[in-house]
């Protein structure tokens, strides 16, 4: 397994290669991110995992300079899960030699509702950088988690347009045994805000079910939830939103493909989850 800093050098590794799998990630790995490398690992005969904190999706006052650098324990965690073939760790300089970059990436509408109405420009951030790793690796596949619903959909709609050579993998989300979806943010939650996170599963869960059993009152299922996360503590709940899985448009009540959405904070923790409901 070889940790590659430079794009020089990457490049000239990718022309020895044959077809290659590509899971961007920001380090802090866990098993959630391991899922994402076995997906990859399953789909070509090689594998690079990129490892960059990227400044341009990080809004002002969140946590770009607490979030946790830890390129050793990740190359040490993916070691012991088997291994790839690549990490691409570059720095800063290495990926915006021009320190602002001055063409971005720009998604549509969509991307600024839901997480992108709370988080101003964070999606062009995101399509922006995934670009840039996509051009440099020049992967055949990329595997992106379900749980960034709206990331993966911003990505799979960008490469659509772009006619970028590259196939997307959407992999279930990793949960913890509670059912807590597996994040690194959740490292910032002290022991009670940990033991009450899984709140947020039991809601989409508990949505779920009613609408497999007939709810189209989707206003209805949200207030339920945003009224009991506050009693219970939950200090913002950003949204609850019912939506069209296909399109991310808010769902109408003939709609079969449906994705329920929900971001909430939990002391200084901002923590987001979804679930698909499929009524064919």
């Amino acid at each position: 397994m070889k940790i590659i800093h430079t794009i020089s050098e990457l490049r000239e590794w990718r022309k020895t290669v044959g077809t290659v799998a590509f899971v961007p990630t920001m380090g802090n790995l866990h098993a959630g991110h391991m899922s994402l490398i076995h997906a990859a690992k399953a789909e070509a005969a090689h594998t690079v995992v990129s490892i960059f904190v990227n400044r341009l999706q990080f809004g002002q006052g969140e946590d770009f300079d607490r979030y946790p650098r830890t390129l050793q324990s990740d190359a040490d965690i993916i070691a012991a899960h088997g291994g790839v073939d690549v990490i691409f760790a570059p720095d800063e300089k290495e990926l915006y030699p021009n320190v602002i970059q001055q063409y971005q990436v720009n998604p549509p509408a969509i991307a600024e509702e839901l997480c992108g109405a709370f988080r101003p420009g964070h999606f062009r951030g995101v399509a922006t950088v995934v670009t840039k790793l996509f051009n440099i690796v020049e992967a055949d596949v990329a595997c992106f988690g379900k749980k960034d619903y709206q990331q993966l959909a911003v990505i799979q709609g960008m490469v659509a347009d772009l006619n970028v050579p590259i196939r997307i993998v959407p992999v279930d989300t990793g949960r913890a045994s509670d059912g807590l979806a597996l994040s690194s943010r959740n490292g910032f939650l002290n022991e009670a805000q940990r033991a009450e996170a899984p709140r947020l599963f039991f809601h989409l869960s508990r949505m779920k079910k009613a609408i497999e059993n007939g709810e189209r009152d989707y206003s209805k299922l949200a207030i339920e939830t945003v009224t009991d996360l506050r009693v219970r503590g939950w200090l913002e709940v950003d949204y609850v939103e019912t939506r069209n899985a296909l399109t991310l448009k808010p769902a109408a009540s003939t709609d079969k493909h449906l994705v329920i959405l929900i971001a909430a904070r939990i002391g200084t923790t901002r923590l987001i989850d979804n679930i698909e409901v499929n009524l064919v």
